[in-house]
């Protein structure tokens, strides 16, 4: 899978820019603040719908337009599909296909796969839940298209049913109406949670080999790393789900042990007016030997945790059906040290196509050199 061309319209701080791309190393050298990473954002978005850096599209579109157009052309064994998102903050975005429209955005998602290493992955490490809860999730996304669906129901009936909490928690006594309200939440919440909860776990099966090995790639002097679903059920969850090698999850079974939960910590529940049990309360450990990697890693474990975590991804995705994915590495080798910069080349010397930005040409591996492009003040222009 590589992406042949590249065109946006009012996107962040581009006014219009073409770029024609092809497969192979393909580097983007400018100064900060030139637009290097709104091009690879673009990118991102088409693969993902959403951006690694900003949580809601608003900041997407150029300051004083109303919309901004983000167009690809994906080749993929040798079939050419053009992508074209309009993005229109605070209203419905639109999507087309080969110009076509189609019904709901989220339709074009697994036309490209992309894998993205920036600056902003140490939040990976060193943030909250929540962006470990997300990584799981578009990795989730891009590996099967059909768990955009299945997260936004999800989302949707966890709301209901915290405004459910909410509101029913403010009342005196026991009310028979919201108490047989929530038996009815908690059934939707349990079967959406559970098709979710099974996805993340084995997920997680799958990717833990492959980070592991990434890992012990790029810090192999470092203490071994390893990753783990831990699951708001805590014992209730089935032994095994979750684990390399262990038995795949069953969305049925985990639906009847999510809804005993929900039942064993309403009292709870009603009482802080939120859900307690379920994904959204869901973390993914990151350990380097016996101790959690947030807190403990140095900062050079925690570049190096980063990296395999999208190493990782990459590899798992490549190895599956759906084509293989496009490597972006955005402003990242100038804060590698030798060896992290050499196993990352290496890595991206094999990929169908990796794009890569820089402020100077020196950051960049000679091996990856490639075709390149100097991006300056609302232009970007081939070397």
């Amino acid at each position: 899978m590589y992406i042949r061309h590249l065109q946006v319209t009012d996107f962040r701080s581009w006014d219009h820019v073409d770029v024609p791309l092809e497969p192979g190393p393909t580097v983007l050298v400018g100064q900060n603040g030139r637009g290097k990473t709104n091009l690879l954002e673009a990118i991102g978005y088409v693969a993902t719908l959403s951006s690694h850096r900003v949580a809601n599209d608003a900041p997407l579109v150029r300051q004083g337009c109303e919309r901004a157009l983000v167009r690809t052309a994906v080749v993929n064994e040798d079939r050419e599909l053009t992508v074209e998102l309009e993005i229109a903050a605070g209203r419905t975005n639109r999507a087309r296909v080969n110009r076509g429209a189609v019904g709901r955005p989220r339709d074009v998602l697994g036309i490209l796969r992309t894998v993205l290493f920036s600056p902003e992955d140490l939040a990976l490490v060193r943030g909250d839940p929540a962006e470990r809860r997300k990584f799981l999730d578009e990795l989730l996304v891009q590996r099967a298209p059909r768990y955009a669906g299945v997260r936004s129901d999800y989302d949707k009936v966890l709301k209901q049913r915290n405004a459910l909490l909410k509101s029913a928690g403010k009342k005196r006594g026991d009310d028979p109406y919201a108490a047989s309200t929530l038996d009815v939440w908690d059934d939707h919440l349990s079967k959406a949670g559970a098709q979710l909860l099974a996805a993340r776990l084995n997920l997680v099966a799958d990717l833990a080999p492959h980070t592991a090995e990434a890992y012990a790639g790029v810090a192999p002097d470092s203490r071994p790393a390893r990753i783990a679903y831990r699951s708001s059920l805590g014992e209730a969850l089935p032994e095994g789900y979750g684990e390399p090698g262990g038995e795949r999850t069953d969305p049925e079974r985990l639906a009847e042990v999510l809804r005993l939960a929900l039942g064993e910590s309403r009292a709870a529940e009603l009482e802080r007016g939120v859900s307690l049990v379920g994904p959204h309360r869901d973390e993914l450990d990151l350990v380097l030997g016996d101790t959690p990697a947030k807190g403990y890693a140095s900062h050079g474990e925690s570049w190096s945790f980063a990296l395999a975590l999208r190493l990782g991804s990459y590899e798992l995705l490549r190895g599956e059906a759906g084509g293989e994915p496009v490597l972006m590495l955005d402003d990242v080798f100038a804060e590698l040290d030798k060896r992290r910069r050499a196993r990352l080349a290496e890595v991206a010397l094999g990929a169908e196509q990796v794009l890569v930005t820089a402020a100077v040409d020196e950051d960049v591996p000679t091996e990856l050199t490639g075709v390149r492009f100097a991006v300056a003040e609302g232009e970007v222009t081939r070397d």
